[in-house]
């Protein structure tokens, strides 16, 4: 340490002009590995000139950050140079082995004491500073918001504007930085509406300018139905081959950009009658599409072209009464989830969304379920959440150990849970009804009976739909699947309705919101939207010639609605200004 903070005074004292913004680089030099390095070279690309080193504990702190922001962002145009302030070479090679630093490094002996450090005006490490694609230092300080900054500089897609996942950017129905309209109808404010081919309930994903979705097309002669599984009811049976449809459509225009085959094959077990062979959502970056079909398959897909990079056998699940599949994967970083709750030997798997390989592997001591995990970040730790019947559990998502578990839950758990200020809120509706706030501050081991968990509700709980969240940690949720709406104070549990919803019935499609508004689609057809207010007022009542059953993704001035024969976009229609 001592060492250490020796060189870092001979680093402040340096005298250098101060760095300005709009200031042009010039860098030239030979990396450690051999590679030529010169800035002027890296013109058309943003470049992070990095200054960091393996004695320096906030340097190792944020690595791991650093380096995924250089595998996100690389593909797009993003480079890092690593100008190392190690003293000795074994430490830098060291380093560099064991952390995999793909990008070329400068090295030098008492490097403190190099022109590069009185260049560059360097005082402490780690030190990043951002150049444009012209050459010209954009920010002199990128460390708190280096994705976003580089994400910005490169015209990439904002993920807090787009749809990419099941509930949206922050896994809680709420778009935060989208406004959409009040009022449609066949004939208002609809932009476009495409056909869909064959039939699926998975909701629309969003991200720049496409939408995705699935959809599963009989194909071929009728054929024996494969044997059921006892207490099957209320099922549609398999008669046909199903061809597993992923299709991009474009933002602007509802036309379909792509469409890609992923697989085609006679489902072994039936699905709901209100349900389809393609339930699970899909989830995308500004790269990566990954959609399941559960027992038909799991696929990689490039997101711009609809070309299969990987698939993934996970085996044929087992769900009770024959009922259908339904939990979507959900993704953070390079890492793609996916839970299978089923009458067999129940799991959930952690793959890496590049190529499909397995990251980790556990079995899950639950039977049928089907809810979508949601992903939170507690200080250093990113935590899988799970609701199921026998405990609802937080995982760390690097390795797929339990941090911590609660009981509770019923059997046939479909809701999604939901997060935010530290609360997750999870609740199902089956033969009982139950929903818990659990506080995640200091949460280990088995939670059930402690002061984690804030309160427990026990009546008019979420069934099919998810709940909604607002960024005032109001919930908003259906009693069972029916018209009777919750709204509850997140901290608390106090009741803050409910809310008959007349005219309206059965809903399948979760609950949104944008702005102070509230969005409740129903299976007939129906959009009501009312504020998010001390007392709601009702705003307006929406009417399209379809069914909903997958729930409406939102983003930017434009609401996505996906029907069981078309996808609409709904958005503000000027009418033409008088000449």
């Amino acid at each position: 340490m001592k060492t250490a903070l020796g060189i870092l005074a001979l680093g402040i004292s340096l005298q250098a002009a101060e760095l300005e913004v709009g200031q042009p680089v010039n860098l030239k030099f030979t990396a450690a590995d051999g590679r030529k390095v010169d800035l002027t070279k890296m013109r058309g690309k943003v470049v992070l000139l990095y200054f960091c080193a393996s004695w320096c504990p906030p340097c190792v702190h944020e690595f791991p950050k650093v380096k995924a922001t250089y595998e996100r962002l690389h593909p797009h145009g993003f480079e890092i140079i690593g100008i190392s302030l190690d003293g000795k070479r074994d430490q830098f090679d060291a380093y560099t082995k064991t952390k995999q630093i793909p990008w070329p490094q400068h090295f030098q002996e008492n490097s403190w004491q190099g022109p590069l450090m009185k260049q560059f005006n360097v005082k402490a490490i780690p030190t990043q500073i951002l150049i444009d694609q012209q050459g010209r230092i954009a920010h002199l300080n990128a460390r708190q918001n280096l994705e976003r900054l580089a994400g910005d500089l490169l015209k990439l897609p904002d993920p807090a504007k787009q749809w990419g996942q099941w509930r949206g950017p922050l896994g809680t129905g709420f778009a935060p930085q989208a406004d959409p309209p009040t009022e449609w109808s066949e004939t208002k404010n609809v932009r476009w509406k495409t056909p869909l081919p064959g039939l699926g309930h998975s909701s629309p994903v969003v991200w720049g300018d496409l939408i995705f979705l699935t959809t599963a097309v009989p194909q071929g002669e009728k054929l024996p139905v494969p044997e059921q599984p006892a207490g099957a009811h209320n099922n549609i049976d398999p008669f046909h081959k199903l061809r597993f449809i992923v299709l991009a459509v474009h933002r602007k225009t509802g036309k379909v950009a792509w469409q890609t085959m992923v697989n085609t094959v006679q489902p072994h077990q039936s699905t709901h009658e209100s349900g389809t062979w393609a339930s699970n959502s899909p989830v995308v970056d500004d790269q990566h599409l990954i959609a399941s079909f559960g027992s038909a398959g799991i696929f990689g897909l490039e997101a711009k072209t609809g070309k299969i990079v990987w698939q993934k056998d996970l085996g044929k699940m087992e769900v009770k009464h024959g009922h259908g599949e339904g939990a979507s994967p959900v993704l953070h970083g390079n890492t793609v989830v996916i839970n299978w709750d089923h009458e067999g030997d129940s799991f959930i798997v952690a793959l890496d969304k590049r190529n499909g390989k397995q990251l980790w592997r556990k079995p899950r001591n639950e039977p049928t379920s089907w809810s979508t995990p949601i992903i939170v970040k507690r200080g250093q730790t990113t935590q899988l959440i799970v609701s199921a019947t026998r405990a609802v559990r937080g995982y760390n998502l690097a390795n797929g150990e339990v941090i911590w578990h609660a009981t509770g839950l019923p059997h046939n758990v479909v809701a999604s849970p939901v997060h935010g200020n530290g609360i997750v809120y999870a609740g199902a509706s089956y033969e009982k009804r139950t929903m818990h706030a659990i506080n995640l501050a200091g949460a280990k081991g088995d939670l059930t009976g402690t002061d984690n968990i804030l309160w427990t509700r026990r009546a008019a709980t979420p069934y099919v739909p998810s709940p909604l969240l607002m960024p005032d940690d109001t919930l908003y949720f259906f009693h069972h699947y029916q018209g009777f709406l919750s709204k509850v104070e997140g901290r608390t549990g106090r009741d803050l309705g409910p809310f008959r919803l007349g005219g309206m019935k059965n809903f399948y499609a979760s609950p949104v919101a944008a702005k102070d508004r509230v969005y409740l689609t129903d299976r007939a057809g129906n959009t009501l939207v009312f504020s998010h207010a001390a007392n709601p007022n009702p705003l307006a009542r929406n009417i399209l010639n379809d069914s909903f059953s997958a729930s409406v993704a939102i983003a930017g001035g434009a609401i996505f609605l996906r029907g069981e024969k078309f996808l609409y976009c709904v958005e503000e229609i000027k009418p033409p200004s008088a000449n």
